[in-house]
């Protein structure tokens, strides 16, 4: 494995957190990421922020807010 450099690490950052990637550029990634303090900063935003949405993605409205959004929405199309 090589240090494929700053320039493709982020090119490929959001495949690599989504293992998207072969082996080999995977193994590229995680060695550059390994040295360089600047990119490995970068996916550790990338990978907390996909987890962040992640989890905001499992969440459910409480049914009191669901309920006023769908009654907003059929007064609108009501309106219309």
């Amino acid at each position: 494995m090589t240090d494929c450099g700053c320039d493709k690490a982020r090119k490929d950052l959001e495949e690599y957190l989504r293992n998207e990637i072969c082996k080999t550029e995977r193994g590229d990634i995680e060695e550059h990421l390994a040295h360089c303090e600047g990119c490995a900063d970068e996916a550790h935003v990338a990978r907390t922020l996909t987890e962040v949405v992640a989890r905001a993605c499992k969440e459910s409205a409480p049914e009191e807010l669901r309920d006023l959004v769908l009654a907003k929405l059929r007064e609108a199309r009501a309106s219309v």
